[in-house]
């Protein structure tokens, strides 16, 4: 079968003929007639026709498979307190990591308590520009400080908690964070409801020590790929303010990259960390479904859903990684899991490794995209690694499967707001609810008939190579039409360049991960993806901590050195 992805040239919709879209959708009779049309732009038309023989499956799990032992996991965390990480000397502009922090506060140049007060100053200044970053929307200057002060007195008797003790961190604000509450990025929530109790994956940073320092711009409700937000603010990208983040998690990876944290927490159902941590030059890893808890994040999208990190370098995800992930009591999708490990992760040769390339794929991007990938692709080859043609069959349909699903969980998440008021929502969410409104339980079901299919085209594939390999993203991040603020714009040949190469991973459920692999001539990043068999995220992490120490880095346009 042929590669079957297609580019679309769909008009941009902002202002009255948005609005009046929006109108005609919401209105039974009217998107009656509109209906069939829409059905086969969105290409639910081919996802009817088809006639898959497997039952459904309705989510992603593998088997536990190989075991590490209780010593490698242990020594997980151990080779961040023993290996010398910030002394490793990178080409280009140096991001402050989670280990500069550390030195610093050990060595005295700098302190929590200093650090959080630059911080406090540089969320506000940010926010205040007259292209405001929009990075951080709720922040609490009396809790970060009272976390410093804690931490630095811990550091001070010398018993930190961790490596990460007094590092300042970001957590999407779809994620439950004492004292904050969590709005999913929209406004139909309590705003001045704080949430009761951390989620697994903050209480599990905050043990660590982590300066936890405030919620993070979200595209509302996770259900679309810019990171405009008519809410909060678009959010805006460090390298470039008059261009997109990407989202959702788009206050995570801008937060970042403008240098207000070295570590953040996203989530991704449809590329979600992966995207704008790639269109904003950091790192990001969504792991194996179910490998990192979901108690406390926003019910969105259930079977598509994984919280990860987002880090200044692959060092800095590969901590997070190594602290969120593990099984949790709260959530029980989470038991049937092998050890969280790094085994063999500061290990530089790649000797023996495959790398899976299908190029009808790799190649349907942008060309400076393809050219800096490929480069990508070098450098595992230089150490080691090589390259294998292979075929992933039906991606068409599994990207059609995937919008049916993920569209269908977020509409059954937010039914009862959406009928009491789906004025509330921003006009392009309200657009996306009102198409899965024209799904039926079918077209949900046929969708996860075929998630048999693409779990079972990847693990072919993986019997063949050891991680597969493409752009994170076909463009880099895209204009905001500034024509279209606040309230935002329809922009479905965008969304479709933008997450072409990131919803298999989510349908799936294996483990991905994006490094920063170069720039455009303007300056913008562009990222390259490494997918893995289910739980080998280490070897995910230890390729592209090769490709992330080879790469030089550019400064942002904004940022903010916190010491």
């Amino acid at each position: 079968m042929p590669y079957d992805l297609k580019s679309l040239r769909v008009p941009r919709l902002w202002g009255l003929p948005l609005k009046t879209l929006v109108t005609l959708l919401e209105n039974g009779y009217s998107r009656k007639l509109l209906e069939n049309p829409l059905i086969k732009e969105v290409g639910v038309d081919k996802l009817r026709a088809l006639t898959p023989d497997d039952a459904p499956i309705m989510t992603p799990k593998y088997p536990k498979g190989r075991s590490i032992s209780a010593a490698n996991a242990k020594e997980t965390l151990e080779i961040f307190n023993t290996h010398p990480f910030s002394k490793v000397d990178l080409p280009g502009f140096h991001f402050q990591s989670v280990f500069d922090f550390a030195n610093a506060y050990r060595n005295g140049s700098t302190t929590p308590v200093a650090v959080a007060e630059e911080v406090i100053k540089a969320i506000k200044t940010s926010n205040e520009d007259k292209t405001p970053l929009h990075a951080i929307i709720n922040s609490s200057e009396q809790d970060i400080l009272k976390q410093a002060k804690a931490s630095q007195k811990r550091i001070d008797e010398g018993n930190p908690l961790s490596i990460l003790d007094g590092v300042p961190v970001a957590v999407k604000d779809e994620i439950d964070m004492v004292p904050y509450s969590t709005s999913v990025g929209t406004q139909i929530y309590d705003q001045n409801h704080s949430a009761s109790d951390d989620a697994t994956v903050v209480a599990r940073l905050r043990a660590a020590g982590a300066l936890l320092i405030g919620k993070a711009n979200m595209h509302e409700i996770g259900i679309g790929v810019t990171g405009g937000n008519p809410h909060f603010g678009v959010c805006r990208n460090p390298y470039n303010p008059l261009h997109h983040t990407g989202g959702s998690s788009s206050g995570s990876a801008s937060a970042v990259a403008a240098g207000l944290c070295p570590l953040s927490v996203g989530a991704d159902g449809g590329g979600s960390v992966r995207i704008p941590a790639a269109l904003c030059g950091v790192a990001g890893l969504k792991s194996t479904w179910s490998r990192v808890s979901e108690f406390g994040a926003a019910p969105l999208c259930w079977s598509v859903a994984h919280i990860g990190p987002l880090g200044a370098t692959v060092d800095d995800v590969a901590l997070g990684y190594s602290l969120m992930a593990g099984p949790d009591t709260q959530d029980n999708v989470t038991f049937e899991q092998p050890n969280v490990h790094l085994k063999d992760y500061l290990n530089k040769d790649l000797t023996g490794l495959r790398v899976g390339v299908f190029t009808p794929w790799f190649n349907h991007a942008d060309k400076e995209v393809i050219e800096h990938c490929m480069q990508a692709l070098k450098l595992l080859e230089s150490q080691g690694a090589t390259r294998h043609e292979i075929t992933i069959k039906n991606l068409d349909a599994q990207r059609i499967a995937h919008a049916v699903t993920i569209s269908s969980e977020m509409l059954t998440s937010v039914e009862k707001e959406y009928r009491e008021g789906a004025e509330r929502f921003a006009l392009d969410t309200r657009i996306n609810l009102a198409l899965a409104s024209t799904f039926t339980s079918t077209d949900y079901v046929k969708a996860q008939k075929v998630r048999g299919l693409a779990i079972k085209e990847f693990m072919d594939a993986f019997k063949d190579v050891d991680v597969i390999i493409t752009p994170s993203s076909a463009i880099p991040a895209p204009t905001i039409n500034t024509k279209a603020l606040p309230e935002g714009e329809s922009n479905l040949s965008d969304l479709t360049e933008i997450m072409r190469f990131a919803t298999s991973a989510n349908f799936t459920g294996l483990p991905a991960l994006t490094i920063n692999a170069g720039y455009t001539v303007e300056g913008l990043p562009i990222g390259v993806q490494l997918m893995g068999r289910p739980w080998e995220e280490s070897l995910l992490l230890r390729m592209g901590r090769v490709i992330d120490h080879a790469t030089p880095k550019q400064k942002p346009k904004v940022h903010f050195p916190l010491f």
